[in-house]
């Protein structure tokens, strides 16, 4: 028999036993592993399964209504509007129900790249900040304005937080990382100094400034509430990591891009916004993308400052009498809905990379 006749069909990949072949089992190795993974994967789902869903307790007053052998969700949907609103007031929710409600719609355009009328959808996706502080604060249009912002809490405190840090913060790195690349010692020296301190302090550090000392550096009289103080502080804690990655991306860029564009007869702020941050933008995805997730992550510090964020609120939740004895259940809540939202963004941030890739493949 030739050695032709010897050969092996090549395996088809497109079916599910070429995908397990080519994946799972391709050899004597990576099959014994996959089993030993499986049966882990198994035992620990069922375990999870058998506490979490078969022998759960999901309705019930307090903790004596709940069986021994599984899970209290009964606590989670008796304290679901606190998990949702903090100490927020009841009479106001629905302006938070809206603001959410908006929040939807201006993520619409971004993430429905066939959206009708997309452009001026952006129009409020730009302008949803002030949306949600004329709904939030009041003040506005007739709307009561709210007495304490420490009454904001729960997972609002952790949208306005996060998404406040998100979309400020990477204009504000992007002009750091410029400053910091400027042939103006002055400007540059300035960036350094900013990021460098930004990236030797930690975050909890900088809240604690913001609750504690920051009205010491300010003129006399002048107040900032505290709400306002932790966004401005996440904010340019963020951006100074934001920064960093940004001149990554510039550091990137082929010197000849820059040429071409001089040679075009293009100004910096053309060069800049048409042919250079573009590009940087593209390839510094990944590193973006994984500041969000940290900086959403990052939120739950706010409890170490009084903010009843959801992880504040679960343990608020726990002191009390009637539910004494539970914490599995608040962590494990929150951890599911925190990995939701993270989730969310990484595999958005997977398909930007797809759409916006334009390297040439063999």
């Amino acid at each position: 028999m030739s050695d032709q006749a010897k050969m092996l069909p090549p395996v088809d990949e497109s079916t599910l036993w070429g995908w397990m072949r080519k994946n799972l089992f391709y050899s004597w190795f990576s099959g014994i592993s996959t089993f030993v993974l499986l049966w882990i994967i198994f035992e620990l789902l069922y375990v999870f399964v058998e506490w979490g869903l078969l022998n759960a307790t999901f309705e019930g007053a307090d903790r004596t209504a709940c069986s021994p052998d599984g899970a209290c969700w009964a606590f989670i949907s008796s304290r679901w509007p606190q998990f949702l609103y903090g100490l927020y007031p009841v009479e106001m929710r629905w302006r938070a129900d809206v603001a959410f409600l908006l929040l939807v719609l201006a993520l619409l355009p971004v993430f429905w790249e066939g959206m009708p009328k997309r452009r001026w959808f952006f129009v409020h996706t730009c302008v949803y900040p002030f949306e949600v502080y004329i709904l939030v604060w009041g003040g506005w249009f007739g709307l009561e304005v709210l007495d304490d912002t420490r009454r904001v809490g729960g997972f609002m405190l952790t949208l306005i937080v996060g998404l406040t840090g998100i979309a400020l913060s990477l204009p504000i790195g992007i002009v750091l990382a410029l400053g910091r690349r400027s042939e103006m010692a002055a400007i540059s020296s300035l960036c350094v100094m900013f990021i460098e301190f930004i990236r030797g302090v930690p975050l909890i550090t900088l809240l604690f400034i913001a609750s504690t000392m920051l009205n010491y550096f300010l003129p006399p009289g002048t107040t900032f509430d505290l709400l306002v103080r932790v966004l401005i502080m996440v904010t340019l804690f963020a951006s100074g990591y934001m920064a960093e990655v940004i001149r990554g991306g510039l550091q990137a860029i082929p010197r000849g891009q820059w040429e071409g564009a001089a040679s075009l007869g293009l100004g910096y702020g053309k060069t800049m916004g048409f042919i250079i941050l573009p590009q940087v933008l593209k390839i510094s995805i990944p590193g973006i993308v994984n500041i969000f997730i940290s900086l959403f992550k990052d939120t739950t510090l706010v409890v170490i400052i009084g903010l009843l964020d959801p992880l504040g609120i679960g343990k608020s939740a726990v002191a009390d009498i009637a539910w004494k004895g539970l914490s599995r259940e608040v962590y494990v809540f929150l951890a599911f809905m925190f990995f939701v939202f993270c989730f969310v963004m990484s595999r958005y941030s997977q398909h930007l990379e797809r759409r916006l890739d334009t390297q040439h493949r063999d």
